[in-house]
């Protein structure tokens, strides 16, 4: 029997969006964790401890950014951190060692202020328990594509860890920068939460960072 041609129509019409609807499909179901480095936990190190006469001190500025993309089955989210700081140290146009970051977990922030909440719970970060998660730098060492290999401990909801990511750090008199993308694995820190039975949240969170220094000096007499 012959279909008529509105009937044909609507049917190859129908063909096109379940196309369109595939992509939406796969778009929603792909890991940001991917496209970046992976930065797996493992055992903390002792720190390289430097020597550095006359090491000048850098402040933090208040544009450097802390932000992170958690994904789940349908999809992701975007957030960060409003309030961290940390203290750093340059000698020889390079970052003194130990340097310590801290992170006000509190400060935390997504672009959905129902999972901004959920993440403070004991289920993610636990903030009442552990309000602040620190980051101490043990070793920056030349690495590939001319990057550099930054390894530190990570102390997040109450578990050390040691983890190693390429970063970029420019270092000259009047500034540094360090920027990275990476993921890291937050069951390695005990955040187990699984999410919903049909809509798993994955296990790699990826972290960008991008901190700005001036040199302490500097900073004093910009904020006079």
């Amino acid at each position: 029997m012959k279909r008529s041609l509105p009937t044909l129509v609507k049917q190859n019409s129908f063909i096109p969006l379940l196309a369109v609807a595939a992509v939406c499909v796969c778009a929603g179901c792909s890991d940001p964790a991917d496209k970046v480095s992976k930065a797996p936990g493992s055992a903390p190190q002792e720190a390289n401890a430097q020597t550095a006469p006359g090491a000048k001190k850098y402040s933090m500025l208040p544009n450097s950014t802390l932000g992170f993309v958690a994904s789940k089955v349908t999809g992701s989210h975007n957030g960060g951190f409003k309030q961290f700081s940390g203290t750093l140290s340059v000698a020889d146009g390079k970052i003194v060692v130990p340097t310590e970051f801290k992170i006000d977990l509190n400060s935390v922030f997504t672009d959905n202020e129902k999972l901004t909440g959920h993440l403070k719970s004991p289920d993610f970060f636990d903030v009442a328990k552990f309000p602040v998660a620190t980051f101490t730098v043990t070793s920056i060492e030349p690495g590939e594509a001319g990057k550099q290999k930054v390894t530190g401990n990570l102390d997040l909801h109450g578990v050390t860890k040691s983890i190693t990511f390429p970063a970029d750090v420019p270092v000259n008199e009047r500034a540094l920068r360090v920027t990275a993308e990476f993921a890291i694995n937050r069951r390695d820190f005990n955040i187990n939460y699984p999410g919903k039975p049909n809509d798993l949240i994955r296990d790699n969170v990826v972290l960008k960072l991008d901190v700005k220094a001036v040199p302490a000096a500097a900073a004093a007499a910009s904020a006079k």
